[in-house]
């Protein structure tokens, strides 16, 4: 629907393709890796119907977007996101992020702040920190960062074919909570992302939120599939809730990673209650 441009690679533009529809409070979706702003699909209906205003926008090497090989940390992603908003002049926004957008929403705060912002949601949060440690000890390492790089740069769609089936659960709701269809789309988008953007995401994993948490003092949603087998929920949402202990916070039963897509009902029943009464 519109670009917006963040930066330069080699005097060449870097434009970020957003979409801008409805209106009412603005409700700003950022995608979850390697995937983009259609992944949003089943929120976008009801989220319209409800009378919100809704923008959602591919990263930088997803989507519709440029792909330079640049700026695949959370300080330049977060900037990207303030360039939007300041672009498009939001504000009384709920910022809303699933998995590595969690990412972004936290890097935002913390770097500009909630001026603009009426309220958050967190979807598979990366926050506190996905890092391994004695507190996580279900999160990922370096070698583990190292040995999801060598099977992107060995195979990328191989081993997306293999994500998906941890993503979605497969095996436990292909063909009730998730059709084949809807697989094949979203394979579809995460294989036409860039390949050198879905390298260099994973970099990202050993990120330390615990400061831009410090920062957050809207009103926030936390939301967490019990069955996440790569945000596990003792590791990631349960400390998210630990750090956010004013948040609120619910866990959707039996819920994958992307959720949003098998879960779609209680997600978005949890994600309007919240936007009517953030209280």
């Amino acid at each position: 629907m519109g670009t917006i441009t963040v930066g330069e690679e080699n005097s060449t533009p870097i434009n970020l393709y957003f979409e801008d529809h409805g209106s009412g409070r603005p409700v700003v979706l950022l995608a979850g890796w390697p995937f983009d702003a259609r992944s949003w699909e089943p929120q976008l209906h009801p989220l319209l119907a409800a009378g919100y205003r809704v923008i959602s926008v591919d990263r930088r090497g997803f989507g519709r977007s440029s792909a330079p090989i640049t700026g695949y940390d959370f300080d330049t992603l977060s900037a990207d996101v303030d360039v939007l908003l300041r672009t498009l002049d939001v504000e009384d926004a709920t910022l809303v992020g699933f998995s590595l957008g969690t990412g972004e929403v936290a890097r935002y705060i913390g770097r500009f702040g909630t001026d603009r912002l009426r309220s958050v949601v967190l979807i598979e949060s990366l926050t506190p920190t996905f890092a391994q440690g004695p507190d996580n000890p279900k999160g990922v390492d370096e070698a583990g960062v190292k040995g999801a790089q060598q099977a992107i740069v060995e195979d990328r769609f191989a081993w997306l074919t293999g994500m998906m089936g941890n993503f979605l659960n497969l095996d436990d709701y292909q063909g009730t909570r998730v059709s084949e269809d809807t697989v094949r789309f979203m394979w579809s988008t995460g294989a036409d992302a860039s390949p050198y953007a879905t390298w260099a995401c994973p970099q990202t994993w050993l990120e330390d939120f615990h400061t831009d948490l410090e920062r957050f003092d809207v009103p926030t949603l936390l939301v967490h599939g019990t069955a996440d087998r790569i945000l596990s929920i003792d590791g990631q949402g349960r400390r998210a809730h630990e750090a956010l202990p004013e948040a609120r916070y619910v866990e959707i039963e039996g819920g994958p990673h992307i959720n949003p897509v098998t879960h779609t009902a209680e997600v978005n029943r949890e994600l309007l209650r919240f936007l009517e009464d953030p209280s």
